[in-house]
């Protein structure tokens, strides 16, 4: 991991304190999530914050880990500053809003919460849709330096990231995460607290986001031929479509013991 980390801060400064920040950050969540009684919608309001502060770190070190094989610096450094400014603006929302005891997603109780919630939309639009630009760039470009399997690896890991980050707005349209006749419930598994009564469009959600790390590091270090991190990528993909579809079909993801 020390290995990690000191190369990670020679390939991209910005994002590697950004994501040191984050880390201390999802950490100050972890003492409140024992120290405050603060609550939403049945749950310790520093469960969620936690949560993005966590993803943040693991997207934002991803991205200055691969960034480094474009060769494109100029490009490179606005995209990591952006990254930087449209999440610390969301971030600093919903841990201020927990600090509230209030709602920060599918917030329109009143005309300021519905005009942040649409502001923290257009932000994550804005950065998903330029992580989708960085995504072309790695389709196009040859990596003749890199293994097959670890660039496949990554450019799959993109894409997935990238689509099922945008498959998020379905739960902004719905304004809510759950699909079924349980809108929002606290019966769900611990800390991710997805629902085990409805549909949870999280589950896919996370598990496409998430293709960022997990199919580079099978490219990088398991698999080792080309046609088969496809293949795995491929099926990868249909699995975590298959629990959208199973989501919107308002089936939970592991049914409560009836």
């Amino acid at each position: 991991m020390n290995t990690f980390l000191t190369e990670l801060k020679t390939r991209n400064n910005t994002l590697f304190y950004f994501g040191w920040a984050c880390l201390y950050a999802a950490l100050g969540c972890l003492v409140l999530l024992f120290t405050s009684n603060t609550m939403v919608l049945g749950i310790n309001a520093w469960i969620k914050p936690m949560k993005f502060f966590l993803s943040t770190v693991f997207f934002s070190w991803s991205m200055g880990w691969y960034l480094f094989y474009l060769n494109e610096q100029r490009k490179t450094t606005i995209y990591s500053w952006a990254l930087v400014i449209t999440l610390l603006f969301e971030l600093i929302y919903i841990a201020w809003q927990a600090a509230k005891g209030e709602l920060s997603h599918f917030n329109i109780s009143s005309a300021f919460h519905g005009r942040m919630f649409s502001l923290m939309g257009i932000v994550i639009s804005i950065i998903t849709a330029w992580t989708g630009y960085i995504t072309f760039l790695f389709w196009r470009k040859p990596f003749p330096q890199l293994s097959a399997s670890y660039v496949w690896g990554i450019r799959f890991g993109l894409l997935l990231f990238v689509v099922f980050a945008f498959a998020g707005g379905l739960m902004a349209t719905r304004l809510s995460h759950t699909v079924g006749s349980v809108m929002e419930t606290t019966q769900g598994f611990p800390i991710l607290n997805w629902s085990r009564e409805s549909g949870d469009l999280r589950v896919a959600h996370f598990f496409g986001m998430h293709a960022l790390q997990l199919l580079p590091l099978l490219g990088f270090y398991i698999v080792r031929r080309k046609w088969l991190i496809i293949l795995i990528s491929l099926l990868y993909a249909v699995v975590v479509a298959a629990l959208l579809w199973q989501a919107l079909k308002a089936v939970p993801l592991i049914p409560l013991d009836k």
